[in-house]
């Protein structure tokens, strides 16, 4: 039996990278899924539709609170309810590492926007829905980066360490409503967006996979399970917590 049947979920950045594949593994598993992206999602919604899912696509800027607004009414308007909202949508394969002093502070202002006000906007407007019904799941995606202090990408890594914070926080608020809110911390992943940008790669493939417990690459893949576990009635008793999924390298 499919785990996310009759659940609607929101996945934003879902169009490409990684955010594609935690949209079609919400829709295996039962979910109908509204992909938010400043990339065009269509392809991917009708790829889902074919496969048996449901799916609607919808450009949105995380770090507009118009165009988010407009997407989570969309969201109402395409299938009636939010049960799951997935914050994904976050700068990073564009970006490249540099020293702390490198940074511009429009770039700077750039990452927080996307990366920590665009996941303040989208729970802003979707956790009504979810408190009307007394029930849903947010998971904010986050890093295992600010568990280790990766230099040469400090606005990145600040960034998923406040979404650690915002979902600790935000969980002692949305308890009395029944609703889980969670973050989920990748390793480093090779994700086709991922691998665009071979600065990353370069500079920190071997040194993290040799930080591992487990002595391999990490793929979109891996993560799968630890969102549809999040996201389905198995972790109804588990809030406030990030489960980092990097294969160990944070205990080392």
């Amino acid at each position: 039996m499919s785990r996310l049947q009759g659940k609607v979920a929101i996945v934003t950045g879902g169009a490409k990278g990684i955010g594609r594949h935690y949209s079609l593994a919400l829709a295996e598993q039962g979910a109908q899924v509204m992909i938010a992206d400043i990339a065009d999602g269509k392809d991917l919604a009708a790829e889902i539709e074919r496969a048996g899912g449901s799916a609607a696509a919808v450009t949105c800027d995380v770090a507009n609170e118009a165009s988010v607004e407009a997407m989570v009414a969309a969201a109402i308007e395409a299938f009636g309810r939010i049960d799951i909202l997935v914050n994904n949508a976050a700068l990073y394969s564009t970006l490249t590492p540099r020293g702390y002093d490198g940074w511009d502070t429009e770039l700077w202002d750039k990452v927080m926007a996307v990366n920590v006000k665009g996941s303040y906007l989208t729970v802003r407007h979707a956790a009504p829905h979810m408190i009307a019904r007394k029930s849903g799941k947010i998971i904010n995606i986050a890093s295992g980066t600010p568990y280790k202090g990766l230099p040469r990408m400090l606005p990145y890594v600040t960034s998923k360490g406040a979404i650690i914070a915002f979902t600790r926080a935000l969980s002692r608020e949305l308890g009395e409503h029944n609703i889980c809110v969670n973050t989920l911390s990748p390793g480093l992943i090779l994700s086709d967006t991922g691998l665009t940008n071979t600065a990353h790669i370069e500079e920190e493939q071997v040194k993290v996979r040799n930080t591992r417990a487990f002595k391999r690459d990490a793929y979109p893949e891996d993560l799968l399970g630890a969102l549809i576990f999040l996201a389905s009635d198995d972790s109804n008793f588990v809030t406030g917590q990030s489960l980092v999924v990097d294969g160990g390298s944070v205990n080392n």
